[in-house]
């Protein structure tokens, strides 16, 4: 059974930090990308940053570059998104997924991706 499971989320103040790990099963991980995606209420699910399975060229959403920073440990199936100078406007569930195939670049639009996890809520206060 494929299993990707999101964890880390929680409550912090503006200028805080958080890292999100997402935990795979039931697939080789060493060959998919992971990437990290977020939704708020009332707005449409976005890319937040991606991973390819080579661990080489990452991606991210123009406004968490320099805060966000994605890593991925195969020997143990995580990927991490460490998150820093969080702002209230990064609220929002946060979800991981894997992509089949994304072996040297990885992307931010989620119709490339194979499996998804469930979300872990991340709520920064002002």
């Amino acid at each position: 059974e494929v299993q990707l499971q999101a964890s880390g989320g929680g409550l912090v103040q503006a200028g805080g930090s958080l890292r999100l790990s997402c935990a795979a099963s039931g697939f080789t991980f060493d060959d998919y990308a992971i990437g990290w995606f977020r939704q708020a209420p009332g707005k449409e699910r976005e890319g937040v940053s991606c991973i390819p399975a080579s661990g080489g060229s990452t991606s991210y959403l123009d406004s968490v570059k320099g805060r966000f920073t994605i890593s991925r440990d195969n020997a143990k199936n995580t990927v991490y998104l460490q998150m820093n100078s969080l702002k209230p406007e990064d609220t929002a569930v946060y979800y991981c997924a894997a992509d089949w195939g994304g072996w040297a670049t990885c992307v931010l639009e989620s119709p490339g991706y194979d499996y998804w996890g469930q979300g872990t809520q991340v709520t920064v206060s002002s």
